[in-house]
């Protein structure tokens, strides 16, 4: 089902209404959209043949308060339609031989920013306080969201009692995990375009059984919004066959450190039998230790060899 800010939708319901010029935007942007994403108003209307004052009122025509606001629609139907191949063939055009790096570093500093701009801390407070009322905390997330999910359970599984995560592709390993949440538990559930639906299901369980739902996504014109009981956005940006998920794990960190200053003294306390453990059954290296691994560092440092 399209969602209300389907850009390709409100280009349908408007055409017949367009005049000649905005009715050739409105084909172009249909057939192309993963090349107009990336256009200025000025080029759009080069590439189509309009000027640019026309590719503005196209914006106002469609609901847009401008085409900044228009392009930010287009931005993320194309991230959801796109397939694997469309992207590798854009961001060929997008990335100059040799600044590969640059430019993923790049994109990477700007969506942490935009994801610190547009955070809403009364959001991440509530998400907070859901998790700390909480008997059970699950986690789901699957495919690249899975290493987001895995990541925040490991910690959480460190800190606390009664934490699951779930990152399975399959339905029904995904419901029996989650057989015996209700209104006591919380949910955070991780999705980003291309949006799973195994991940959208098992919300959409959390919700029926009452259970309270954080969800970690990209925009309010998320699939998984319905389900939310509260939401945190974080930006992520298309980089070939990836999306850059840097700052959704900023705010991973950011929801770790936050459990972890709520719960102190119990946090202490786990972590200093686990430390006891780690240390009795050697399971990190001691590179202060006579051993062969500091043996190699005094030997190898600086290239030098014995």
């Amino acid at each position: 089902m399209l969602r209300e800010n389907d850009i390709l939708s409100r280009i349908r319901e408007k055409f017949p209404e367009l005049s000649k010029g905005q009715k050739l935007l409105a084909s172009y942007i249909s057939q192309h959209y993963d090349k107009a994403v990336y256009l200025t108003a000025a080029k759009l209307g080069q590439v189509v043949g309009v000027s640019e004052s026309t590719v503005v009122r196209f914006a106002n025509e469609l609901g847009y308060e401008g085409y900044p606001k228009l392009q930010r629609a287009l931005e993320e139907i194309a991230r959801t339609k796109m397939t694997s191949m469309q992207r590798v063939e854009v961001i060929e055009d997008q990335i100059e031989a040799g600044s590969v790096l640059k430019h993923v570093l790049t994109i990477d500093r700007e969506r942490i920013k935009q994801t610190l701009d547009e955070m809403q801390e009364d959001h991440f407070n509530q998400a907070i306080q859901y998790l700390l009322d909480a008997r059970r905390c699950y986690i789901v997330g699957v495919r690249a969201s899975a290493a987001l999910a895995n990541f925040l359970g490991f910690y959480f599984n460190l800190m606390f009692d009664n934490v699951k995560v779930i990152n399975s592709n399959s339905s029904t390993e995904i419901f029996e995990n989650l057989r015996r949440i209700n209104e006591d538990d919380v949910m955070i559930g991780i999705t980003f375009p291309r949006y799973s639906k195994r991940t959208l299901h098992a919300l959409s369980f959390a919700k029926s059984q009452k259970a309270k739902v954080i969800l970690l996504t990209d925009c309010d014109q998320s699939p998984g919004m319905v389900f939310a009981d509260v939401a945190l956005f974080a930006s992520t940006e298309m980089a070939s066959i990836v999306d850059s998920l840097v700052a959704p794990m900023s705010v991973v960190n950011a929801i770790i450190v936050a459990m972890s200053l709520k719960r102190k003294n119990r946090i202490i306390d786990s972590l200093e039998q686990l430390e006891n453990i780690w240390q009795e059954y050697q399971v990190y290296e001691d590179l202060g230790s006579n051993n062969l691994t500091s043996g190699y560092l005094k030997g190898n440092r600086y290239g030098k060899k014995k």
